[in-house]
């Protein structure tokens, strides 16, 4: 068994802890937290399972940190604390354990990665014998390796466009959404994330994996953007108020341009309320869905829903995107310290879950 800790107990940490527990060659041997409210609860009743696990949590890090964990689950914030990501990282790869995170954007494509995010994991690497594993959870599966699976089976490709489309109101994240993204936000406000070149700090080095992955070499990376306000004030269950003529529905392309083309896209659609552009792409049953299309012969067309949590969608969305951290778990502890990407770690099958009983 892998002595394993999740570090943060939010969207991603309830997510990671449920797929720890569930998986036969992990061990849940701790949890990290900030909020005070939280120390000392049980790790089941904060991933919202229906037993205790017997693991206090605690914001102890020197303590949980000496014990020598061989992985590390970071789920901590990255967006507004990029520095103080990168710091528990590197400390906890000084330590010797495998980690996992969506946090560190930029290490999305390490070999592009700027040397001053760069240089402190290979030095840590190093030092301590760990390793670096980083994707998304917007998920980083369907903006890298379920594409590149995909491009396999046709005769040509043309184009490849990744597509996250959801209805925001259905995210339990109010920062993200309302000040991140900028929804209810007024028109002229700028929100963070779609504030010029993020986008491309954020998503572009998926956009370089796809290009490596299939041997073409970009001539830039470009961005789009369109916004549009409701039409009427709208309340929903996880948020609140959203009113009218603020900002509900944002659309952004990252576009990987290949000969003058935008032949790599990675778009997101992103509503407050389905009556907000209405004419944008939608997901089938309104609440949320992860696309890729591949344009060519033949024209190949995938769309996947996740429900999680009593049928949550966002939190199936970020389900599987743990489920690709935590299912590399193993593989990484057996494989040389390093820094890791998407092309380099292997989707790796359910061994050992198949009838498993669900926690």
């Amino acid at each position: 068994m892998i002595p394993t800790i999740v570090w943060g107990t939010g969207n991603v940490g309830r997510a990671a802890i449920r797929a720890i527990e569930a998986h036969p060659e992990l061990d849940l041997t701790g949890v990290l937290v900030h909020d005070p409210a939280k120390i000392g609860r049980d790790a089941g009743a904060l991933a919202g399972l229906d037993r205790e696990l017997g693991i206090a949590a605690s914001d102890d890090v020197e303590a949980m940190l000496a014990a020598r964990p061989r992985a590390v689950v970071y789920a901590a914030s990255g967006d507004i604390r990029p520095d103080d990501a990168l710091a528990d990282i590197v400390r906890a790869i000084r330590a010797g354990a495998v980690v996992v995170t969506p946090a560190l954007y930029a290490l999305y494509d390490p070999r592009n990665a700027p040397p001053e995010l760069r240089d402190p994991i290979l030095a840590a690497i190093a030092e301590g014998g760990g390793s670096l594993f980083v994707s998304g959870v917007d998920p980083g599966w369907g903006n890298d390796v379920l594409p590149i699976l995909l491009s396999g089976l046709g005769h040509t490709v043309d184009s490849i466009r990744c597509q996250e489309i959801f209805d925001y109101s259905t995210y339990d994240q109010p920062d993200s959404v309302r000040y991140l993204v900028g929804m209810g936000q007024p028109m002229d406000y700028q929100p963070p994330m779609t504030a010029p070149g993020i986008p491309t700090m954020v998503w572009g080095g998926q956009i370089r994996l796809i290009a490596r992955a299939l041997g073409v070499d970009l001539d830039e990376i470009r961005e789009t953007l369109d916004r549009r306000p409701l039409e009427t004030t709208i309340t929903t269950k996880t948020m609140g108020e959203f009113e009218a003529r603020t900002q509900g529905a944002v659309r952004f392309e990252v576009q990987g341009i290949v000969e003058g083309e935008p032949r790599i896209v990675i778009e997101h659609v992103t509503r407050i309320h389905p009556s907000c552009a209405p004419g944008w792409p939608a997901p089938p049953d309104g609440a949320g869905a992860h696309r890729v299309i591949i344009e060519g012969d033949p024209r190949i067309e995938v769309t996947i829903e996740a429900d999680a949590e009593d049928g949550n969608r966002a939190a199936g969305g970020n389900a599987t995107a743990v489920g690709r951290l935590v299912n590399s778990i193993d593989w990484l502890a057996a494989a040389e310290p390093g820094l890791y990407d998407a092309l380099d770690v292997p989707l790796r099958p359910a061994v050992g879950k198949l009838g498993r009983k669900q926690l």
